[in-house]
């Protein structure tokens, strides 16, 4: 049963409450996206399921995991119904799809078959861009999905990069082709109700490591160029979200944060510099650019305060050290509570999250 919180909220999103009305607890819950871990279907009392009827969750990510092997498009749609109906304020139901090898619903499945990125930029032709990614947009619409993080904006500068260039994720090396093919990919989506975030803030296509396992020093290496990209498509008013990097920039960050947890990169650069004042997604928190080196607590203080909206928990890692909906959100409380992150922070991510929710009509 919903409380009265959660019951408030939903008048509030039907516009008959103002935000006065809204819990810590509602506000906190929205900031959390949460990796499903190994579930392909959902049942009553499931601790997940609990959480999202209690407000503590603003969104879920789907992996290859969570796709079951017969039958995957109606198992899809009826666990996303079932998620979306547990939760009073519209939930984001969200996806990695880029396209090539970053393709969660893949061809095995019975979805289409995509191109990468880099494939698509070399044809030079932004309208095959844009006509795959309608397709792509159609087909998670069907499936009941409302985010595509996606398409990468990293610009091709190391052609070793093991994560953006060598995986086919990077569109070109030239900044001004990444925002036009980038453009066409949003436009798509955006066509058929799927919020897109753009990724990975500052740019992530100088490096020669991967964040998912070490930490990504581009001091040396990035060029200011590697922003071009997000300026463009910010100033042409197309952006949703943008998604952060866990890389570490000394000349963008003397105190050689990962930008997620950067409020010089994330404030100042791309909030204060070059004018988003919409909705930031983390890189999964869990990743070991972030994990190994800060800790879950001190590393949600930072990204917050950074001025990053929504954290991503992806839970793809080993059982130990895995973290429930609940566990984040008492985190984010406690610290809330004693001073370290301002309530008014809260309060400005959970705006511009509900702002993005209504503005695409969930």
């Amino acid at each position: 049963m919903k409380n009265i919180y959660t019951l408030l909220i939903t008048l509030f999103f039907c516009g008959s409450v103002v935000a006065q009305t809204d819990s810590l607890d509602i506000m906190i819950g929205q900031m959390i996206m949460i990796g499903l871990e190994e579930r392909q279907s959902i049942k009553e009392g499931d601790g997940l399921l609990k959480a999202i009827e209690d407000g503590k969750v603003g969104g879920v990510i789907y992996f290859e995991k969570n796709l079951t092997k017969t039958n995957t498009a109606e198992n899809l749609r009826q666990l996303n119904n079932t998620l979306k109906y547990a939760s009073a304020i519209p939930l984001w139901i969200a996806i990695d799809e880029e396209g090539g090898r970053v393709n969660r619903l893949k061809p095995k499945y019975g979805f289409v078959t995509t191109k990468s990125a880099q494939e698509l930029g070399r044809q030079g032709i932004a309208d095959s861009t844009y006509a795959q990614a309608k397709r792509m947009a159609v087909q998670l619409r069907e499936l009941g999905f409302n985010l595509n993080f996606a398409p990468s904006v990293d610009v091709a500068v190391n052609p070793d990069n093991p994560v953006i260039v060598k995986l086919g994720r990077s569109f070109s090396s030239n900044a001004d082709s990444v925002a036009l093919y980038a453009a066409a990919f949003i436009k798509a989506h955006q066509e058929e109700g799927i919020v897109t975030s753009i990724k990975h803030f500052p740019g992530h296509g100088s490096s020669s490591k991967d964040t998912h396992s070490s930490m990504a020093d581009v001091s040396n290496s990035w060029q200011f160029d590697e922003i071009r990209p997000f300026k463009l498509l910010i100033d042409e008013g197309r952006l949703d979200a943008v998604m952060s990097a866990h890389i570490v920039n000394a000349h963008l960050d003397p105190d050689s944060l990962p930008a997620t947890l950067s409020k010089k990169i994330i404030q100042n650069i791309l909030r204060d510099f070059i004018g988003f004042n919409g909705v930031v997604f983390s890189d999964d928190m869990q990743m070991h650019a972030i994990s190994k080196h800060y800790g879950m607590d001190k590393a949600i203080e930072l990204a917050i305060n950074a001025g990053v909206d929504m954290l991503l928990i992806c839970n793809n890692v080993g059982q130990t050290e895995r973290y429930s909906a609940n566990q984040i959100h008492q985190i984010i409380r406690s610290k809330v509570e004693n001073g370290e992150i301002p309530k008014e922070r809260i309060k400005q991510s959970y705006d511009r999250i509900v702002k993005l929710k209504r503005a695409r009509g969930y």
